[in-house]
C-alpha cells in the first residue's frame, strides 16, 4: 500500500470518529441504534476495500480510496434523509414533517447495505481506469493471502 493510500485511510478512519463523537454527543437514539449505525459506516467505508484490496490483484489504492469514499457517503446520503434527527441536525428540515422515503423498507441503521455495493462498484470501475498496481505491491497482497510462517 502506497503512503497516500496509507495517508487517506487515516484521514478517513479519522473522519468516521469525529462523526461518531459528534452523534454520540448529541445523545439522540439508544446507544444499539449508535452501534447499528457504525456498523453500516464500517462495512461501507472499509468492506470493498478490504475485499478487493486483498483478493482481486487488479485493485488501485485510487480506486479503494474512492471506493471507501463512495460507499461512506452513500450511508451517510440515506442516513442523514430517512433517520429524523439527523435529518434535523443536518438539513435543519423539523422532525415533525414526514421522513423521505425508505427505499425498499431499509431502516437507516442499515444503510450500509446500500453503500458496500456502490462501495465495489467504484472500486472495480476505477481500478480497471487507472494504471494496474507495480508488481511490488503484487508481491506484497500476495504475501498477505499466502503468508509463510516460519517452521
Amino acid at each position: 500500500m502506497t503512503h497516500r493510500c496509507t495517508r487517506a485511510l487515516l484521514v478517513l478512519l479519522l473522519l468516521v470518529a469525529v462523526v461518531a463523537a459528534l452523534t454520540a454527543a448529541q445523545r439522540p437514539a439508544g446507544i444499539l441504534h449508535l452501534v447499528s449505525a457504525a456498523f453500516s459506516f464500517a462495512a461501507a467505508g472499509f468492506f470493498p476495500a478490504l475485499v478487493l484490496g486483498i483478493f482481486w490483484k487488479r485493485a488501485t489504492g485510487l480506486g479503494a480510496t474512492l471506493g471507501m469514499l463512495a460507499g461512506f457517503g452513500v450511508t451517510l446520503y440515506y442516513m442523514t434523509r430517512t433517520q429524523p434527527w439527523l435529518r434535523e441536525l443536518v438539513y435543519d428540515i423539523p422532525q415533525e414533517l414526514p421522513v423521505t422515503e425508505l427505499w425498499w423498507g431499509i431502516e437507516p441503521i442499515s444503510a450500509g447495505v446500500f453503500g458496500v455495493p456502490v462501495g465495489f462498484a467504484v472500486i472495480v470501475v476505477v481500478s480497471l481506469l487507472t494504471p494496474a498496481p507495480a508488481a511490488e505491491t503484487a508481491r506484497l497482497v500476495e504475501t498477505i493471502r499466502y503468508p509463510r510462517l516460519p517452521g
